[in-house]
């Protein structure tokens, strides 16, 4: 893994008990070195501090999403307000955690990081007039291209790799989202899809989800 932040004392202590878990962790303490890391490595979770010299966290996220780099990304910040967290999501990082942390609930994030199956290049996904690239993460309606943040993107794509199957908030929730988050996000995202994509794009079961 690649952990990135620019406080040292806490990347010593980090990388030792991560490896003593079993990890192998490489370390870099400023965003432009992470990108380079990252280019040239195959990590399969990156652990990656918000306030850093050089690129910030938010950005390096973006930097790696728009390469096609899609490795799991949790971001790690002393930063805990909910729009905080809100942003880091939407950049197209996996997870957020506050600092100070405890080291067995860090564990258990990047656990549940591997535990993701990993993203393949499908083909481009269709349901009705709407059109999904998964490399890419570009979006169209009737052709039109449509700018959706990653996490619209990520709520859409579960959606549309299980068309016609009302899915639940709880399941939606569980693969768009991860832990630490309000069921009731689900709804406020399918509402942003509505506004963007066309209200008769996502459908509402009652007592079952939502469907495409």
């Amino acid at each position: 893994m690649l952990l990135v932040d620019d406080e040292r004392a806490l990347t010593r202590a980090l990388s030792r008990g991560l490896t003593a878990e079993g990890f192998t962790v490489d370390v870099a303490h400023d965003g432009l070195t992470a990108l380079d890391m990252a280019a040239d490595g195959d990590y399969d979770v990156i652990l990656l501090d918000i306030m850093l010299p050089g690129r910030h966290g938010y950005a390096v996220v973006e930097d790696l999403r728009a390469q096609g780099d899609h490795t799991p990304v949790l971001l790690l910040s002393a930063k805990d307000g909910e729009h905080d967290v809100a942003d880091g999501l939407d950049v197209g990082a996996d997870d957020y955690l506050t600092k100070p942390f405890s080291f067995v609930v860090l564990l258990a994030r990047i656990r549940a990081l591997l535990r993701r199956p990993p993203l393949t290049t499908d083909p481009v996904l269709n349901v009705g007039e709407v059109t999904l690239d998964p490399a890419s993460r570009q979006v169209a309606v009737s052709g039109t291209p449509v700018e959706l943040t990653a996490r619209e993107v990520a709520l859409l794509e579960y959606l549309m790799r299980n068309p016609g199957r009302a899915i639940s908030k709880i399941e939606l929730l569980d693969h768009v989202w991860g832990s630490g988050e309000d069921v009731n996000v689900v709804e406020v995202y399918v509402g942003y899809l509505r506004r963007k994509l066309g209200r008769d794009v996502v459908r509402t079961v009652r007592g079952a989800g939502y469907l495409v």
